[in-house]
């Protein structure tokens, strides 16, 4: 049986479809929400990594696929592998940040090597997923890109060889399925440096759109952050997290989706061709308020 945590997340939601149909019956996901509903072949638990008893979630589970968020990940992945040792799991994914070893020490990574660390010390065999940013950030941008043609995002400088979550997700399940991944860390990234403008450039070809960027103040990528109900103080560490792309390394592409996967890193703009829906025009947008104003 293997666990998956997160399941509702961009990533761990990429994880299950890559698991099934080959591991229905044998694959178990994680959720707070119970109305939650996941593909046939998943069979749904609902328990808080936070404060849940985690025995009957680990009963009979050999691999664990470790997704942990905000100021909390830790202490859940802490918890988590209290509880897998008890249960006698075998091994280990965790999805990390690329950050962990390069020295990062924004709160994001600190609490993600303190979560490895408490991983590596279990005994249990492991591997650690260190992804760079996702392209799918690039979804945050689609209402302001209906509405103004325009990208306001942070860090004009920064350059990052962005990762499509299905090409994390591809090395995931292999890692969970596959013997030889145990005591291995792997940086997965995409095959070409971005900056944000840059990204834009891509996502406007892709749309057929002339669209703009404009660099952001990152406060205000916070107060957005918090618009949406973030809690303060994650929206300002995930906004520290995203100043890494600042860093030299993170513009360098690494070749490990393509060792484990055996196929090429998605680009950006196959990965925007794939959500081009995820776009409205700004007639679509228009289209959409005059039904729901109608009602």
């Amino acid at each position: 049986m293997i666990l998956i945590t997160g399941t509702t997340g961009t990533v761990g939601s990429e994880v299950i479809k890559a698991l099934l149909p080959a591991r229905g019956g044998n694959l178990r996901v994680l959720t707070r929400d119970p109305g939650a509903v996941f593909p046939d072949g998943a069979q749904k638990v609902v328990a808080d990594l936070g404060d849940s008893e985690l025995a009957p979630v680990l009963d009979g589970v050999q691999a664990v696929f470790s997704i942990t968020h905000g100021l909390n990940i830790a202490a859940h992945d802490q918890r988590l592998v209290a509880a897998a040792q008890r249960a006698g799991v075998e091994r280990i994914v965790k999805l990390s940040v690329r950050n962990v070893g390069r020295d990062g020490t924004d709160p994001i990574t600190t609490l993600h090597r303190a979560g490895e660390e408490a991983i590596r010390d279990s005994g249990i065999g492991w591997t650690f997923l260190r992804p760079t940013a996702f392209m799918s950030n690039a979804l945050n941008w689609a209402g302001a890109i209906a509405a103004d043609r325009a990208v306001f995002a942070p860090f004009a400088a920064g350059r990052a060889a962005v990762v499509d979550p299905e090409d994390i997700a591809a090395v995931a399940a292999a890692c969970l399925t596959q013997d030889g991944h145990h005591h291995r860390t792997y940086e997965l990234t995409g095959p070409e440096p971005l900056s944000p403008a840059d990204q834009v450039t891509l996502l406007g070809e892709v749309l057929g759109r002339d669209l703009r960027y404009f660099e952001a103040d990152p406060a205000d990528m916070v107060a957005q952050m918090v618009s949406y109900g973030m809690p303060e103080e994650q929206a300002q560490a995930v906004t520290e997290l995203f100043r890494s792309t600042m860093e030299p390394y993170n513009s360098e592409p690494t070749g490990d989706v393509a060792a484990i996967t055996g196929r090429p890193a998605r680009t950006f703009t196959d990965w925007a061709e794939a959500h081009r829906a995820a776009f409205p025009t700004p007639d679509a947008v228009q289209d959409t308020a005059t039904i729901e104003e109608s009602r």
